[in-house]
């Protein structure tokens, strides 16, 4: 179990790096977008590739992110019973849900996907729009975002397994680092109205 609860620290490490990379990106697509419009709209100048490219960065930042969210425990859930239940059971709920619909979901969508990617790749394949880019990048974007997430749910379901057993702590409660720290206090000043106000 301790090799297994190393490589669930592993994964964790991997998705908040690529978390981390995504942030960066939600940064260039505000560039690239604000960039493009004022382009537009001050020198009557467009670009497909450069619509196309806000919309494979779009679609990295959702599909890249969605294991470090799952890690943050941010991903949507209704919660309406669970929340009356102990924390084991909680905790063997959570098991049930990776195991019966978590993984075999992100597993399937990525085994076909992989298909789509390859035969995208080997043609070369091409945005149909003028001046377009190539396609397969943003087709590979999607076994790698399963990829992410399925590893983030059998991170969790290692985790969950070692809380049952008594060595380590419960799996859904988030270990904060640095930036999300960052980000929990600038939310709460806007919340309470003490940010920055213009």
């Amino acid at each position: 179990m301790t090799f297994l609860l190393s490589m669930a620290r592993a994964i964790d490490a991997l998705n908040r790096l690529v978390g981390r990379v995504v942030i960066w990106l939600t940064l260039i697509v505000v560039i690239i977008s604000a960039g493009n419009a004022v382009v537009r709209k001050a020198f009557q100048v467009s670009s497909n590739a450069w619509l196309e490219l806000q919309w494979y960065l779009f679609g990295a930042i959702f599909l890249l992110a969605a294991g470090y969210t799952f890690l943050c425990n941010e991903h949507v859930r209704v919660d309406i019973l669970s929340q009356k239940l102990s924390t084991r059971t909680q905790v063997k709920i959570d098991i049930v849900g990776v195991l019966f619909f978590m993984l075999p979901a992100c597993l399937l969508i990525f085994w076909l996907s992989i298909p789509m990617f390859v035969d995208s790749f080997v043609l070369n394949e091409q945005s149909s729009n003028t001046g377009g880019l190539i396609r397969w990048p943003a087709k590979l974007l999607i076994p790698v975002g399963f990829g992410l997430l399925a590893l983030a749910g059998v991170s969790h379901l290692i985790k969950c397994v070692g809380y049952l057993r008594g060595l380590c702590d419960d799996p859904r409660v988030v270990q904060k680092d640095d930036d999300m720290t960052l980000v929990d206090g600038v939310h709460a000043e806007n919340l309470n109205g003490t940010g920055a106000k213009p």
